[in-house]
């Protein structure tokens, strides 16, 4: 297997999904170790820091990319398996940004309510026993919680010549921040344009399911990826597969919407997997489908269903796909799944 090795300089930093030129061509069945900057750009190391001083609104979540995979067309579908993510350094960080967040009043949900107290929080990671330290500030409470590295960002590049911000996540991927992003998942994105182009980034050390501050444990983030290409079409929205579940990743707003992209899709997928028909379908997912919530914060919201793969016959999604490729994860090392 061909493995290349790609660390963007901040001048190669991709804030957008469509309209960035290439930094590599790939061919199918690459694997690629790759460096991935935080989502503030390095700019957020200490709790002195402040996102409303710090950030640079046209410079977040920074995206290592975007890459040509060689032979991808429109209506192909890419798959990358995520092999390892490693935090590349021994502390993440949390921001509370003002208007930006769940529980508080924002630009597109205005109330009359001041911003709430801006806060930076600074969490420590600890390699050896993976995890990170969350220190309260208006009182002693500390506590050591698991490590669940993931990306926030896995996206292609849009149909249509459209050009979209990495900040927000939609049918061609992007900034979804849905936990289920972890080592051992692959990842299927339709692809819309030549080569794919796809990128990813925004490395989260951990992140409690709907991101409801706005903000995970963000730090840079060592990733190896596997990324390979199937001929013909899969589905409209990112799916995700892992040993145990499958998964449909909507986005939207509201949240309903959100929500209801992800069980359609869900059900068109079990559908083709097993000769369903659309009702018998629906009502499957009905009875079977769990919905974690990736975020409730992004300029699109995003809803998760998914299957618990151990309730239905076997299978192999995409002619094994996953499996093929969780199979050649393993003659790249050790793994962390």
């Amino acid at each position: 297997m061909q493995t290349v090795t790609f660390a963007p300089s901040p001048d190669q930093y991709a804030f957008t999904f469509g309209g960035v030129d290439p930094v590599l061509k790939i061919n199918p069945g690459t694997a690629m170790q790759l460096w991935c900057q935080d989502a503030y750009c390095g700019r957020i190391s200490s709790l002195h820091d402040k996102a409303s001083e710090c950030l640079v609104p046209t410079e977040l979540n920074p995206q290592t990319g975007p890459f040509y995979v060689n032979g991808a067309e429109a209506g192909d579908t890419l798959a990358i398996h995520i092999v390892d993510l490693t935090p590349a350094h021994t502390q993440g960080a949390s921001a509370l940004i003002p208007y930006f967040g769940g529980l508080t009043s924002t630009p597109q949900n205005p109330t009359l309510q001041p911003a709430l107290d801006e806060r930076t929080y600074i969490y420590e990671y600890d390699a050896q026993t993976d995890t990170v330290r969350y220190a309260a500030q208006g009182s002693d409470l500390v506590l050591d919680l698991p490590a669940n590295p993931m990306l926030g960002t896995v996206g292609v590049a849009p149909a249509a010549r459209e050009v979209r911000t990495s900040l927000v996540p939609d049918a061609f991927g992007g900034n979804m921040d849905t936990p289920q992003m972890r080592a051992g998942t692959t990842c299927f994105l339709s692809v819309n344009v030549d080569g794919a182009l796809f990128s990813l980034g925004d490395g989260h050390y951990r992140q409690g399911e709907g991101e409801s501050c706005g903000t995970a444990v963000e730090g840079a983030m060592h990733v190896t990826v596997i990324v390979d290409l199937i001929k013909g079409g899969g589905g409209a929205w990112p799916r995700l597969e892992t040993d145990d579940a499958l998964c449909v990743i909507g986005s939207g707003r509201p949240l309903e919407d959100a929500w209801r992209i992800s069980q359609v899709d869900m059900v068109g997928w079990l559908g083709d997997l097993y000769g369903l028909d659309p009702i018998d379908a629906y009502q499957l997912v009905a009875q079977i489908g769990q919905v974690p919530i990736a975020n409730v914060v992004d300029t699109n919201f995003s809803a998760v269903t998914k299957i618990d793969k151990s309730l239905l016959p076997e299978v192999s999604a995409y002619g094994g796909m996953h499996q093929r490729m969780r199979e050649a994860a393993r003659t790249l090392g050790t793994i962390t799944y």
